[in-house]
């Protein structure tokens, strides 16, 4: 009963037999093996892009620091929403490798960006000439923060602010199939047919065993991205295991089948947590993570019985009323079982 987390789960059985098939024999390092070739193609062809960059790295992180070090200069604004991974989660990897470009919160509803607020955030930026931090780039997360997801439309309507001002927007897609399951719509509808201009496309998360594709919609941007790939440390030598990760995860829908088997576990969790007495949802999840309140005596049976997920504030003690209610998460990760979830709904009934 893990659902602490969707990195805590098995990388898929084709990721893995695709990394050993690729231990065979020679190639060539640092991106130029014969798989990353396919790879290319087969991200293009994802995305609908043909002349779009394709560059791997290991860590959602290193993805989304060098997109936006791309995309910033070091005396620019980033703007992000309050509670963004960018923000939360990163500890200050898109400050360190932008050279220290400020991230500027954007307050919204359900961990989403709200368009009125960035543009307010916008106009309040840049506005004193050489004494001021600069305008730069917005970076969305989607799937969000608290397991929401911006509609094909609120992402548009983020991006039309941007570029009335002439800017830049990064798509955090840590759970980008996740959102695509979500939403029913291709790679390309949430990404350059909605204005975004750069994007982290996740494999880790969904069955990978560590790897993350940052793609540039406009090839102009992609020798600076592989000069910061190498120059920050995160260009493999041995880059065909992450060639051969990613290209298993593209071939035949695996990356959305993954994340589909994910968000409907996701799915049967939060319906049985609305039914649970005193619980509820912080907010109506879209694709494999929820937030939710539930009694203080529903996590010490779940918790004693070998259940981990995560309660909040941090490390939340499970000493004091039985009917009070605790703020946690749960996500599912692609191996998740739907007789998981029904044992852990179980344990929280009583």
């Amino acid at each position: 009963m893990i659902f602490a987390s969707d990195n805590t789960g098995p990388a898929a059985p084709e990721i893995m037999d695709a990394v050993v098939a690729a231990n065979a024999g020679y190639q060539m390092p640092y991106g130029n093996d014969t798989i990353m070739q396919g790879v290319t193609q087969k991200i293009r062809d994802l995305f609908e892009a043909p002349e779009a960059s394709v560059h791997l790295v290991a860590t959602g992180t290193a993805a989304n620091a060098l997109s936006l070090a791309t995309l910033a200069n070091p005396w620019d604004g980033v703007f992000v929403h309050r509670i963004a991974h960018a923000e939360e989660d990163e500890c200050g990897a898109p400050e360190f490798y932008t050279n220290g470009a400020k991230l500027v919160l954007v307050e919204g509803p359900d961990g989403k960006m709200d368009p009125k607020n960035l543009e307010q955030a916008i106009r309040g930026t840049g506005n004193k000439d050489v004494h001021s931090v600069q305008r730069g780039p917005v970076s969305i997360t989607n799937i969000t923060e608290i397991g929401t997801a911006y509609s094909l439309e609120e992402i548009t309507a983020i991006t039309g602010v941007a570029k009335s001002f002439g800017l830049k927007t990064h798509l955090d897609g840590a759970r980008f199939a996740n959102a695509c399951a979500a939403l029913g719509c291709t790679p390309a509808e949430m990404t350059w047919k909605a204005g975004i201009d750069a994007v982290s496309f996740g494999g880790t998360k969904n069955g990978c065993m560590g790897v993350e594709a940052v793609v540039f919609f406009d090839p102009a941007q992609a020798w600076e991205l592989e000069l910061r790939r190498k120059r920050g440390a995160h260009l493999f030598s041995k880059h065909r295991f992450l060639s051969a990760q990613m290209d298993a995860y593209v071939t035949d829908g695996l990356w959305l089948r993954l994340a589909e088997q994910a968000n409907a576990r996701c799915r049967e969790l939060a319906d049985g947590i609305k039914s649970l007495p005193d619980a509820r949802l912080e907010a109506e999840p879209a694709g494999n993570m929820i937030f939710a309140h539930i009694p203080r005596g529903a996590h010490r049976r779940a918790m004693e019985a070998g259940a981990k997920y995560y309660l909040f504030p941090f490390g939340a003690s499970l000493d004091g009323p039985e009917d009070e209610t605790i703020r946690c998460r749960f996500v599912c990760d692609w191996s998740c079982s739907s007789e998981t979830v029904q044992r852990l709904l179980g344990l929280f009934r009583g």
